[in-house]
């Protein structure tokens, strides 16, 4: 039987999505957005269509985590529906990029937000990566309420912001632009290769499937928690994005990163915006956390099957893979000591999505399920898998530097593979 301090809530697994969702992205995507387009609308589009492919995968997800009903997400669903490489090649990428950059990318966008009191120093952002996983190494219940104090706080923090917005006058010079022909500018390979940006900002949303087997009654739960942070989330995202449109110019967002303290910075003084830096600061570690909770439980499934893994396929006696979130947290940091902020999002953006790609088609191989059942199946999932390609080749188009070395990476995994061999255990179940 189960141990109920080793569960968690459906509350618990709502605030591990979100977390994971709202990160950098909400922060930062809109000043590359407006270097290809102005057009509100158009804006508007992007994230409203990042929303539908993150509730259409949360649905696919809910699918596949309420049927296999173990923790180690797409390690599991690949695995098991089409081939094993497909599953070693997720849990690599995982361990390389997936949960590693998106850490690695908080911790670089901490440090720019808070260049104004540190002088740009890396301190806060490493500082940070090394204190947050010793709240996840004890205990499932401790590491839940580490991350839902946290969580909690963003939420506070970003509805804050949200309303300040609505309620503050507008900018004279205001980014807001319903003029123009937004079709049109919804057509260009600009908007495309942005979509990397705002499917990057909306990373996340599967995050609860990684972790199913902590999750109490996950048949009703996984589902509850995917589909409501991913609504949740869109909402948010669409409110935050207006207002700082609202706030801000064109002139002063286009190109940069710290777009809410330029936009928010016109309604404050230069103490104020030393304010909301901080506590934007603060928020990325529940991003932070929520990364360091479920990736090393992707590469702690690998580490149970694979000989050259076993090191970290183990627990504690309290079911946390300890071994997994200190070699998650030790690629965080090359990461962030090695890459730029934009390079590394567009890297890793675009072998995220090519991975998300096989295992949304890995859903089709399901025959049936006593788990959570998808609406519109096959045509959630062929809508899914036809943007996500599109905006795919858009990238390897515009991007070929950054999409050439997740290729690499696919393919460095794919050589680890053939030399690695299983577990005994594994061999003999097979």
């Amino acid at each position: 039987m189960s141990d109920p301090n080793q569960k968690i809530s459906w509350k618990t697994a709502t605030s591990i999505v979100v977390a994971n969702m709202i990160g950098t992205g909400i922060f930062t995507s809109l000043g590359f957005q407006l270097t290809s387009y102005q057009n509100t609308i158009t804006v508007l589009l992007a994230w409203i269509i990042g929303g539908v492919m993150a509730l259409s995968g949360a649905l696919i997800y809910a699918e596949l985590g309420t049927h296999f009903k173990k923790s180690g997400g797409d390690y599991i669903f690949l695995s098991e529906t089409i081939h094993p490489v497909f599953g070693y090649l997720y849990s690599w990428v995982s361990l390389t990029v997936g949960f590693s950059a998106p850490i690695a990318i908080a911790a670089m966008a901490m440090n720019k937000y808070l260049t104004p009191i540190t002088g740009g120093s890396i301190l806060p952002g490493l500082i940070t990566l090394l204190v947050v996983p010793f709240a996840h190494i004890i205990s499932v219940r401790r590491s839940a309420r580490f991350h839902n104090l946290f969580t909690i706080f963003k939420l506070g923090f970003i509805l804050a912001l949200i309303i300040w917005g609505f309620f503050a006058a507008i900018n004279t010079q205001s980014a807001l632009n319903l003029s123009g022909d937004w079709v049109s500018q919804a057509m260009t390979p600009g908007f495309a290769v942005s979509m990397v940006y705002i499917f990057y900002a909306y990373t996340g949303w599967n995050s609860a499937a990684y972790v199913v087997s902590e999750i109490e009654n996950p048949k009703r739960n996984l589902p509850r928690a995917l589909i409501l942070a991913s609504v949740l989330v869109t909402i948010i995202y669409l409110c935050f994005q207006f207002v700082l449109l609202k706030l801000g110019s064109i002139q002063t967002l286009s190109g940069e990163i710290e777009v809410a303290l330029i936009s928010f910075g016109t309604k404050t003084s230069e103490n104020g915006i030393l304010i909301i830096g901080s506590l934007i600061a603060i928020q990325l570690i529940a991003t932070i956390s929520g990364y360091l909770w479920v990736g090393p439980r992707v590469t702690q499934a690998m580490g149970k099957d694979y000989k050259f893994w076993k090191i970290i396929g183990t627990n504690n006696r309290n079911g946390v893979p300890v071994k997994a979130i200190l070699l998650n947290t030790m690629v965080s940091l090359v990461l962030f000591l090695s890459g730029s902020f934009d390079q590394v999002m567009v890297y890793a953006g675009f072998v995220l999505q090519l991975m998300g790609c096989i295992t949304i088609y890995s859903s089709l191989k399901l025959k049936k399920t006593d788990g959570f059942k998808a609406p519109f199946r096959p045509w959630l999932q062929i809508v899914y898998l036809s943007i996500s390609l599109f905006i795919l080749v858009y990238i390897f188009w515009e991007r070929p530097t950054e999409s050439i070395l997740g290729c690499g990476l696919i393919l460095i995994g794919s050589l680890l593979f053939l030399l690695d061999k299983k577990s005994p255990s594994q061999e003999q179940e097979a």
